[in-house]
């Protein structure tokens, strides 16, 4: 029998563990020794996280796959989908394996932007090493107030940061050896293909991490299918309640019901139970992630109450709080969304959640994300401030070995 406890860090923050016999682990407080916290001032627990359950071992679902056959059979058919591209719910129908591009501007190749070790996402992501995060260029949608348009709109720019397939199997391994705990696919939709044949690549080559799929939601039900074992994580945003928001906002149609039936294909893949590792680290599951807008943009109610009763009551949430103005906001064509979010806004989103029963998950803390989540990439190799306030300890510098991998690739 798992029982619960409550265990508090400094600053105040409530954080959930659950205790086996003897030995407390933390999920989501993170260190080498449960008695010392890691900081995770910027993410608090929102609750006792009771779906979660510890696992003694759990290798990612795709090593089954590889060693079936079947995931050289998924990337082959994958792969296929390129000659007409509907990779996502926009169906342009280009050939993409002839280099051909249309509305993501995404041709044969992968983009990515950066890659690194990365202790922003929720903790059972970042654990003591960081998440494994791979920022893939370009994008299926274009979000007026995308925090990270530096990558996602600079469409000749990114071009400029095609990898090769083994180029990109080779980050997933050199993130694995710098300890990262998974593979964060960050903005995945327009590479799926690519992204599965990397994987497979890395996997014959020693991958053994977990695949998370970070994404805009706005994805093609059919692809998702075909990741069934492949990914083993699942981190959707549900950006809008309102066709006409997705519209106004991130420039395409039908968002909703596109999200919805994405969210239900990943629900039907992995449920609503966390697995957890005896670290306290997440290795499969469903984490739903609900930014707050101003002026309830987002229709956090109706996607609420969408998941409670369409998923689970039981899905794990994720509320953030981090939205700024930026990218063409900053440009006052967007009255509605021109400021950060008030205290109010945000107590009217947790009070929502509260009336719902919905009480599995994280929230952000109000007073500092908005500020913290602020990436620059500019500069490639430490887009985030956070890599200077999470030195993993007893380890190397990871900004120092990004440095060097890169150095290194770039030389070669």
């Amino acid at each position: 029998m798992l029982a619960r406890c409550i265990t508090v860090c400094w600053r105040g923050a409530l954080l959930i563990g659950v205790r086996c016999g003897a030995v407390q682990y933390q999920s989501p407080a993170w260190s080498s020794d449960c008695r010392q916290h890691v900081r995770r001032e910027h993410y608090q627990l929102r609750a006792q996280c009771g779906n979660g359950r510890l696992i003694a071992m759990h290798s990612p679902s795709y090593l089954r796959l590889l060693e079936s056959g079947e995931l050289d059979a998924r990337v082959e058919e994958l792969m296929g989908m390129l000659r007409v591209c509907r990779i996502c719910p926009r169906d342009c129908d280009v050939d993409r394996l002839q280099n051909q591009v249309a509305a993501c501007y995404s041709g044969l190749l992968p983009i990515v932007s950066t890659y690194t070790p990365h202790f922003g996402e929720e903790p059972a992501l970042v654990g003591e090493y960081g998440a494994g995060n791979v920022f893939l260029g370009l994008c299926n949608l274009r979000c007026v107030y995308c925090q990270n348009y530096q990558i996602s709109q600079t469409f000749k720019e990114q071009r400029q940061n095609e990898v090769s397939f083994e180029r990109l199997a080779e980050i997933f391994l050199e993130l694995q050896r710098m300890g990262c705990h998974n593979i964060n696919w960050v903005s995945p939709t327009h590479f799926v293909p690519q992204l599965a044949k990397s994987l497979l690549i890395a996997a014959q080559n020693g991958l053994q991490l977990p695949v998370v799929y970070n994404t805009n939601s706005y994805d093609s039900v059919d692809v998702l299918r075909l990741l069934d074992g492949v990914v083993d994580i699942y981190l959707p945003d549900l950006k809008y309640s309102e066709d006409e928001a997705g519209r106004e906002y991130s420039k395409v149609t039908e968002y909703v019901r596109f999200s919805r039936a994405a969210l239900k294909e990943m629900h039907r893949q992995v449920g609503d139970e966390l697995e957890f590792d005896d670290q306290g680290l997440l290795r499969r599951g469903l984490i739903v992630r609900l930014l707050v807008l101003p002026n309830d943009i987002a229709g956090i109610n109706e996607s609420l109450r969408w998941i409670k009763e369409e998923l689970s009551p039981r899905v794990t949430i994720s509320l953030m709080a981090q939205y700024f103005p930026t990218n063409k906001v900053v440009l006052d064509r967007y009255p509605l969304i021109s400021r950060k979010i008030r205290w109010s806004e945000w107590l009217t989103a947790l009070e929502q959640m509260e009336a719902l029963g919905l009480d599995e998950g994280w929230m952000q803390d109000f007073e500092s994300a908005a500020e913290y989540y602020r990436p620059d990439f500019g500069d490639s190799h430490r887009p985030f401030k956070d890599i200077v306030d999470f030195k993993p300890p007893d380890s190397t510098h990871v900004s120092e070995q990004i440095s060097e991998d890169s150095l290194s690739a770039d030389q070669a």
